[in-house]
């Protein structure tokens, strides 16, 4: 089929998109848009198409989960061999889906995440896998796993063209629009939505229903039928920044102050440490240690390798009488925090407040996903709780107890017991 017959199929934002594909000037297209933009329709179309044209080709289609593999990209893929009218062409199964041609053999396979080992088990009689799919890319866990799947397909030939179809999260900090923001070499990211589509493919009932939530929820309408990332509306810290904090910064940042959140089997221990400017009422946190099953003495010491000693102050969770005793006999100045009624809530509002709080998310990466993932939780029927969330914030109550003296000295005579 020529150029000229798939534009019966894709509109024209789609068009220079095609041409890229065609000339290879990239191995990974990233398509990103709202409900109804066809990004996926693209990447179904062309991964027959071409592979008919490259008897040494195969395609493989992932979704993160198995069960939802037969009523999505499975039946995506079909609808496109029967546009492409290549139907008596193709021989399809169904235990395990797959779709053969006929002529020479390639195929195309639908694989689940949730059974990683498979994948690595995958290999062809001839040919490799030139083309793949990651359909709802939003889902998987995270760019390491993406790259171990890839490590497991990308062998032999030549160049290769893997979609990646996704409608953007809500939240900025999602890892998946925190990638797509990256300037990375043999990557292109091309956006829709269905504002770009003729009607009539989408047929009115479509455009009515779009009509109607962006009367009656703008925000929801953004982010579900533009693909826009409009943040849940529950999102907690709305001063975060992350940069690089350079080692020069660092060197002038006085005092530091140093936070520690025990936990070992279950709950990660947790140590950071942070400047706090109080003419500009920024907060920078530039390093962290994060790690389940850390042992008193293995923290010690990691703790010591950063320079600290005796003339250091660290604020650390009272609940640990017995660790806080230890840190202090191996020469460390561990005092415990005040905590007390209200501490939390106070606490949290104190942060809240700060002009920024400037994370280095590459030397504090859990640091940066637990602040700007920390959100009001739902009730049942959707709406916020005003309560501030108990979970995933150890590296939050770690900055409390480090910022315990400079919230008192901004508290005046607030009543809230630390």
């Amino acid at each position: 089929m020529s150029m000229k017959g798939l534009e019966n199929y894709t509109p024209p934002s789609f068009h220079e998109l095609w041409w890229r594909v065609r000339q290879q000037t990239h191995t990974h297209y990233w398509l990103k848009g709202g409900r109804g933009s066809t990004k996926s329709s693209f990447a179904a179309l062309n991964i027959p198409l071409r592979m008919m044209r490259q008897p040494d080709t195969h395609g493989i289609v992932f979704r993160k989960y198995a069960n939802t593999l037969r009523d999505s990209v499975f039946g995506q893929i079909g609808w496109a061999l029967e546009k492409l009218n290549a139907e008596q062409w193709w021989g399809k199964k169904v235990s395990p889906m797959s779709y053969t041609y006929k002529p020479t053999g390639q195929q195309i396979l639908f694989r689940g995440l949730d059974d990683p080992m498979k994948i690595k088990s995958i290999k062809m009689p001839f040919g490799y896998f030139k083309y793949a799919w990651f359909e709802e890319l939003d889902q998987f866990d995270g760019m390491e796993e993406i790259g171990t799947v890839i490590r497991s397909i990308m062998r032999g030939g030549g160049k290769y063209s893997y979609f990646y179809t996704y409608n953007p999260p809500e939240t900025s900090a999602n890892w998946v629009n925190v990638e797509s923001e990256k300037a990375v070499a043999n990557r292109h990211v091309h956006t829709s939505c269905y504002l770009d589509v003729p009607r009539d493919w989408l047929g009115e009932a479509f455009f009515t229903e779009a009509d109607l939530l962006k009367l009656h929820n703008e925000r929801s309408y953004k982010h579900t039928y533009l693909g826009l990332v409009t943040g849940t509306g529950g999102t907690i810290f709305h001063n975060l920044e992350n940069r690089p904090i350079t080692n020069s910064e660092i060197a002038n940042f006085y005092p530091i102050r140093n936070g520690i959140d025990w936990g070992f089997a279950v709950d990660p221990f947790v140590f950071l440490r942070m400047h706090y400017d109080h003419k500009k009422r920024t907060l920078y946190i530039f390093d962290e240690v994060f790690k389940l099953g850390m042992l008193d003495s293995e923290a010690i010491e990691i703790i010591f390798a950063r320079g600290l000693d005796g003339r250091d102050l660290i604020t650390a969770d009272n609940a640990e009488p017995k660790s806080i005793k230890e840190f202090n006999g191996a020469g460390l100045y561990v005092e415990s925090a005040r905590k007390g009624p209200g501490s939390v809530n106070y606490g949290i509002k104190w942060l809240q407040k700060q002009i920024r709080i400037v994370i280095d998310a590459r030397r504090c990466p859990n640091t940066w996903r637990e602040f700007s993932l920390y959100e009001y939780e739902r009730t049942k029927s959707g709406h916020f709780r005003s309560e501030y969330p108990d979970k995933d914030n150890h590296t939050i109550d770690a900055v409390r107890y480090a910022m315990e003296g400079d919230m008192e000295g901004a508290a005046g005579t607030s009543q809230v017991v630390f």
